[in-house]
């Protein structure tokens, strides 16, 4: 194959789900120094469902995730939050407890000065939206299915081959690929892992009193239980058990599944009427400790994924689309190479902190509300009833759920 065979483009992102679309739509924004846009290839290995009323990528599926006010900021940023609006329902009080116990604590947007504390999205809703905009992009160009075979990073770019034959050879190359990325497996990037023995049952949810605006951080004998507002008075629930109790429950018809959900939840909303389809997740921690590679960058779940305690999976991840899209858009204004390691490492610095920080917090509290040791259940439940006397004692808390954190905060 002659190099004039070998398609060349400026950014290649392998993955289509929420993180690689975001990125994709930030980046063709952006303008190199003589005004022409980036040339960007998404390669997505996933066939959408055809035959679903608004066909989606699969990673976009069932889930309904909470979108902090650091992370819709950051969207409006990019020109991209009116793809989400249409499909969010605000949150504007969040309420977090340990069942069983005195211990809790609130948080309310009117104490920030806020509208709300964050948004709940559907992701099939706005996978749909994110794929439409992608196709009207003219510098974007998606392919799917579409695998990589191999990878070749050289001094200049870095050359891919497809499953299909195809060559490409891009300046900058982002893994968006999820949890078993392949890409980070090509590069033999180390990652930090830990199976927390829980998996999630996320379901929608409908209980007799409407949310309102009111999000559920419950702590039980199974496991973190969330219940998120969304539209039309329903509720997302994650629901954290440990993992040889998943097939009882997933068992279950929906009757017996309320009332084991009504006696762990409590009747803060009411009596639980109804119950969509039951999805289960396996919940195991993937953090990759440097993630990045000759001319390569890990973005989304492929860099970190996360417990879903305290939402923090992806409003983590759009810290990172956000940083590394002002760090491209540096280098483009300073005429430099967009995948030097110069850029990358500058990139990494900036997150670094913020990403361990991150980590440590969710797996930290995973651990410590899942287990029933007497002095560690007095310690959280003193903790959680001092942040609700004393405000100063929730700020960090509170600056994590809002997603303003240092490396963000100086955009605002």
């Amino acid at each position: 194959m002659s190099q004039s065979d070998v398609r060349q483009v400026d950014v290649t992102l392998v993955g289509g789900g929420m993180s690689g679309a975001v990125l994709a739509l930030s980046l063709a924004a952006l303008r190199k120094p003589d005004g022409s846009p980036l040339s960007i290839l998404l390669l997505e290995a996933s066939a959408p469902d055809i035959h679903a009323s608004a066909p989606a990528h699969p990673g976009f599926d069932a889930r309904a995730i909470a979108l902090a006010a650091g992370t819709c900021e950051a969207l409006e940023r990019r020109g991209l939050w009116h793809l989400f609006a249409p499909y969010c329902a605000p949150i504007t009080h969040i309420h977090v407890s340990d069942r069983g116990h005195c211990g809790q604590t609130r948080l309310s947007a009117a104490e920030y000065g806020l509208p709300a504390l964050g948004q709940v999205i559907e992701l099939a809703a706005v996978g749909h939206a994110l794929q439409q905009a992608m196709a009207a992009c003219k510098q974007i160009r998606v392919v799917c299915p579409a695998r990589v075979g191999d990878i070749q990073p050289r001094e200049e770019a870095v050359r891919l081959t497809l499953e299909s034959g195809e060559q490409v050879e891009t300046r900058l190359l982002v893994a968006a690929d999820g949890g078993n990325s392949f890409v980070r497996q090509h590069f033999k990037l180390a990652v930090t892992r830990h199976d927390f023995e829980q998996s999630a049952i996320i379901a929608t949810v409908k209980t007799a009193e409407d949310p309102a605006g009111r999000a559920f951080e419950r702590f039980t004998e199974q496991g973190p239980l969330a219940l998120l507002p969304m539209q039309e008075g329903l509720s997302s629930l994650v629901w954290s058990v440990a993992r040889h109790e998943v097939d009882e429950l997933m068992g279950l018809d929906e009757a017996a599944f309320l009332a084991r959900l009504q006696a762990a939840f409590g009747w803060r909303l009411g009596r639980f009427e109804r119950t969509g389809q039951r999805h289960v997740y396996p919940l195991v921690l993937t953090a990759c400790d440097y993630p990045l590679a000759q001319r390569t960058v890990l973005v989304g779940n492929a860099a970190h994924a996360l417990h879903p305690i305290a939402g923090q999976g992806f409003n983590l991840g759009m810290r990172d689309l956000d940083l590394l899209t002002d760090a491209i858009a540096s280098a483009l204004a300073a005429g430099e190479d967009i995948g030097s390691f110069t850029v990358l490492n500058g990139y990494w610095q900036q997150r670094k902190v913020d990403q361990a920080q991150t980590v440590w917090l969710t797996s930290s509290l995973a651990q410590l509300f899942s287990n029933g040791h007497d002095p560690l259940v007095a310690g959280r439940n003193l903790a959680l009833s001092l942040m609700g006397r004393l405000p100063c004692l929730k700020a960090p808390l509170a600056s994590r759920t809002l997603g303003f954190v240092a490396d963000v905060c100086g955009k605002r």
